[in-house]
């Protein structure tokens, strides 16, 4: 059931035909965002969906789930009466290890710490057929990569960068954990139709340009919020030309400009990488049905034609670039990279270069980043930086360790921690004289906001590929320019670095020992799933309470969010990850991020029944405890960033009914609507600045609440008077259903509940 190649089979003896019912039902050639979607309808149609406004069903071919999220997410569906998952399912535990001092001790503390929480994990994949993936397996998106995805098809993935996986032609979408039960109970899964983004790609990358830079530059282009309710298609020559985990990497980070997914066409590099990992039978069934995997040659020809949005890059021009600090589309050419930190007052001197995480773990980019530190050996050359990497998976880790790089990482001064998430999500234990001192760190993972790799508001976090990670860290100074400038060695001789050579697959072969693979019971029945009424890391769910009926009235404002304000805003990971199958502990870390903005503080808010500040959520406890609810108000792309539904059952469960922001990401917005919130938007922008501190709020018009008509605020002020604004929605009649219910969850135990009478 985890890796089921008969699905495989069934779908592609079925895509030529759907293929081309699709063609005839739009009229023209199609994309292959456009092939995958339609050949994964949940039920046939005869009209075509349009871009960016139709709700549309579809029927995706498996779930993957990281181990913190997956257990609010295996909480919800075991409540739902179903035996076993209805689709391949499998459950990765890579966020709960912290990196501490060094792989083996740091995966024995984790094991120590979590049995708790991967004994529950274990189990419950156990008791209802989902494969699970033990600690130091491997990071989830790495894992999938090498044994789930495959050129074709849908996934979803309870992780925002379940994309990665688009490197092997697959349109992978994350999502918050409720959606992930709606697909295991086999039930259809809804998204609002994407536009599609085609970035054409010319040219052939060399020197030391990398995918990675691709990726970079195209957020720098688009910015945060330039691919929300996208898909971005990559095409052309230079596409073909990358490995297929390279291209894995581009994807992977599609997640940064709020694209819904990110996708490579099938091609000659996805075949072999298919090969190189135990999939030849996938290689050549996908061979067989070749041009079906790809755009069709129209589109290649005229591609403005069929995408809402085109890009062109050319990879022989193309430059290695460093984005940050501080967001991951504050794009820098590293021709002008070294300006821009003296400019900007930036710390110089790199602290510690970090390699590896989902993004940049393949042994592509392991083997490039180590021919840099055998050259720093090699010509006498001081590395002046600390320097990690970190494995994405076993069979990467394994691999290494045979051909040798880890030795020369090992010599180079390198220190290899568990083949986690680690110092991407925060799960870094990071030695430091001065938490406050400005500081410079450098990665080649995805996100830099503000604490994001260490909880330190003072490090100022880039991200670059690892190729330029190492080159720097061996510089120990942001503003050097590897492509360019010299160093110093030891014998004081100015010596410049070659440019990186590696390998896109072992030449020897992929080899590992124990990839951590644990199968399900092949009957679950007998299998028991405890969880203790006393911990503090588990809990089992309680339902939400439907809606009144009523219109809401006398809603507190508890916070007025100012600027950006992410999923790590929202509900922090860091040490707050243990708390994620514990709704009522995790609350407790509800809004402590976002910047109140009254005061420019954060987690400090004023509580209107008694006239004092305090924290975001015992204020919001303060609220529930009187029964009276509340509202968050925030300002554009709110909820960028992870897929963690954590970001909207906290404010579920501690009180707040609405969320009324300028604009919001995807994946938050899809899961505030999942958990019977109300999502809003401002008509006009302009009146989030009518909000003030001591607002008591209605929102008018629920009793007539349907797709397309907009709800009325009340913003009832202190002194009296009152702003009443426009708000919009985009809630279908099911998502309404959905409020109504008290949550999307509730709908489905009806459901169950009903059929299991009949």
């Amino acid at each position: 059931m985890v890796f089921d190649i008969d699905m495989i089979k069934k779908l592609y003896a079925a895509l030529p035909g759907k293929v081309e019912a699709t063609r005839k039902m739009l009229g023209r050639p199609l994309t292959l965002a456009e092939k995958i979607l339609y050949a994964h309808l949940y039920a046939p149609t005869t009209s075509p969906f349009e871009r960016g406004k139709s709700y549309v069903e579809f029927a995706p071919d498996r779930v993957a789930m990281q181990d913190a999220t997956a257990q609010m997410a295996l909480l919800q569906f075991m409540t739902c009466g179903r035996a076993s998952v209805a689709v391949p399912s499998t459950v990765h535990c890579d966020h709960l290890i912290q990196a501490k001092t060094g792989a083996e001790a740091d995966l024995a503390t984790a094991i120590d710490t979590n049995k708790e929480v991967y004994d529950f994990l274990a189990s419950i994949s156990d008791k209802y057929g989902i494969g699970f993936w033990k600690p130091g397996a491997g990071i989830i998106h790495q894992v999938v990569l090498e044994n789930y995805a495959f050129p074709g098809g849908l996934m979803i993935g309870t992780d925002s960068h379940t994309p990665n996986a688009g490197g092997l032609g697959m349109l992978a979408i994350g999502v918050g954990g409720a959606d992930a039960v709606d697909v295991m109970a086999g039930l259809a899964w809804e998204l609002k139709m994407p536009k599609l983004i085609g970035v054409k790609l010319t040219g052939k990358l060399s020197g030391w340009a990398s995918p990675k830079d691709v990726i970079l530059r195209v957020a720098g282009i688009l910015t945060v919020k330039g691919g929300t309710g996208c898909i971005v298609e990559y095409f052309g020559e230079g596409a073909d030309s990358m490995s297929a985990t390279g291209k894995g990497t581009i994807c992977n980070m599609g997640a940064e400009i709020g694209a819904t997914c990110s996708v490579f066409a099938y091609d000659t590099k996805m075949s072999d990488y298919l090969k190189g990992t135990s999939r030849k039978e996938v290689a050549e069934l996908a061979d067989g049905v070749r041009e079906h995997l790809r755009p069709d040659e129209a589109v290649y020809n005229d591609p403005a034609k069929f995408y809402d949005q085109v890009i062109e890059i050319n990879l022989d021009e193309l430059e290695p670039y460093v984005n940050g600090p501080f967001t991951p589309d504050l794009a820098w050419p590293i021709s002008k990279f070294a300006q821009a930190v003296k400019e900007n007052n930036w710390p110089e001197k790199l602290e510690v270069a970090l390699i590896g995480s989902c993004t940049n773990s393949s042994y592509e980019d392991i083997s490039r980043s180590a021919s840099l530190a055998k050259q720093a050996i090699d010509k006498d050359l001081p590395v002046h930086s600390e320097f990690t990497i970190t494995p994405g998976s076993e069979l990467v880790r394994f691999t290494i360790e045979r051909d040798g790089l880890l030795k020369t990482f090992a010599e180079f001064g390198g220190v290899v921690l568990a083949n986690a998430c680690g110092p991407c999500i925060g799960q870094w234990a990071r030695h430091i004289d001065d938490p406050s001192r400005k500081n410079s760190i450098i990665t080649s993972f995805n996100r830099n906001f503000a604490k994001r790799n260490d909880g330190l508001a003072s490090t100022h976090a880039f991200v670059a590929s690892p190729e330029i990670v190492t080159a720097l860290a061996i510089a120990g100074d942001l503003t050097f320019n590897p492509l360019t400038d010299t160093l110093k060695n030891r014998k004081g001789e100015d010596v410049k670095l070659d440019e990186p050579a590696g390998f896109e697959l072992p030449p020897r072969g992929f080899d590992v020992k124990d990839a951590g693979y644990q199968a399900p019971a092949e009957d679950g029945s007998g299998v028991q799933v405890i969880v203790s009424p006393t911990s503090d890391r588990l809990q089992l769910l309680a339902a939400f309470t439907p809606w009144e009926g009523t219109d809401l009235k006398g809603l507190k404002l508890l916070i007025k969010a100012k600027g950006k304000c992410t999923t790590d805003h929202i509900s922090m990971a860091g040490p707050w990850l243990k708390f994620r199958g514990h709704l009522d502990n995790i609350s407790n870390n509800m809004l402590i991020g976002a910047i109140n903005g009254f005061n420019d503080k954060t987690d400090t808010v004023k509580n209107q029944l008694t006239g004092e500040y305090g924290a975001v959520p015992a204020t919001a406890r303060a609220y529930k405890a009187a029964g009276i609810g509340s509202i968050v108000v925030g300002d554009e792309n709110y909820g960028e960033g992870s897929s963690r539904e954590h970001a909207a059952m906290e404010p579920r469960h501690l009180g707040v009914r609405a969320i009324l922001v300028k604009s919001f990401a995807r994946i938050h917005e899809t899961n505030l609507k999942k958990q019977g919130m109300l999502g809003l938007t401002f008509n006009d922008k302009d009146d989030y600045e009518k909000i003030q501190e001591d607002d008591s709020i209605d929102i008018v018009g629920l009793t007539d609440f349907t797709p397309g008509k907009s709800l009325t605020v009340v913003l009832n002020h202190k002194d009296g008077s009152k702003d009443e604004i426009v708000v919009n929605h985009t809630y279908n009649e099911q998502q309404i259903e959905w409020f109504k219910a008290g949550g999307a969850l509730n709908v489905i135990r009806a459901q169950f509940a009903a059929a299991a009478k009949k």
